[in-house]
């Protein structure tokens, strides 16, 4: 089964961002990845609901919604409101977690939940059956563009490893570094699906790149 592609508008060039939003509609990609940041939860601010409105009116993707920002659960009815796919909320982020996850799902999107570099997969093991879908933080967030953690590999086995034991269906995301070489990698030790930023928006051929991840 091919992955799920996900490119990250985050490195989407805004002066142009219409132009890049249609070769995304064009594109073999399977969502469109975006990345809210508060400034508070991570060292940096991105955008908020009036360009996410003009996003969701111009994708024909499904909209993979990733909240890096503290008390996510104040705006389940904003991302419902872009007619989301997927809310996605940090465990970090959310000491009641279970609570954010019913009150998603009941918003009617699909719950999905991040995890940080350093938060263990076992911390899920509570809630592993309960979300649509998991994304490991193969960086730290906050920045597009680092370096990816080789660590996130062997972190992959150990979720595929955790869901496959509790009968849940979730979904593993990766977001970070992804590239041909790493992308291939984390497909094979487990991952469902891969957000890229500047692999496909920086590429001399966006579209073929996102064509290349689908077939990896």
């Amino acid at each position: 089964m091919k992955p799920i592609i996900a490119p990250s508008i985050l490195s989407a060039d805004f002066a142009y961002l219409a132009k890049d939003l249609e070769m995304l509609n064009r594109s073999e990609a399977d969502w469109a990845h975006i990345d809210i940041m508060d400034g508070v939860f991570v060292p940096n601010i991105s955008f908020g609901f009036p360009v996410l409105k003009y996003v969701a009116k111009i994708s024909k993707k499904p909209l993979d919604v990733h909240l890096m920002i503290v008390q996510p659960e104040k705006f389940i009815n904003e991302v419902k409101a872009l007619g989301a796919h997927t809310m996605n909320v940090h465990f970090e982020a959310c000491p009641h977690l279970h609570r954010v996850v019913q009150q998603i799902r009941e918003a009617g999107m699909q719950p999905a939940v991040t995890l940080n570099p350093a938060t263990p997969v076992a911390m899920l093991k509570d809630i592993i059956q309960d979300v649509y879908m998991v994304l490991l933080m193969s960086v730290n967030p906050g920045f597009g563009g680092q370096k990816f953690i080789e660590h996130t590999v062997e972190k992959v086995r150990e979720l595929r490893a955790l869901i496959d034991s509790t009968g849940s269906k979730a979904l593993i995301e990766v977001d970070g570094g992804v590239n041909l070489e790493t992308g291939a990698r984390l497909i094979a030790a487990g991952a469902d699906a891969l957000v890229a930023g500047s692999a496909v928006f920086a590429a001399p051929d966006p579209e073929g790149m996102i064509h290349s991840l689908k077939n990896l």
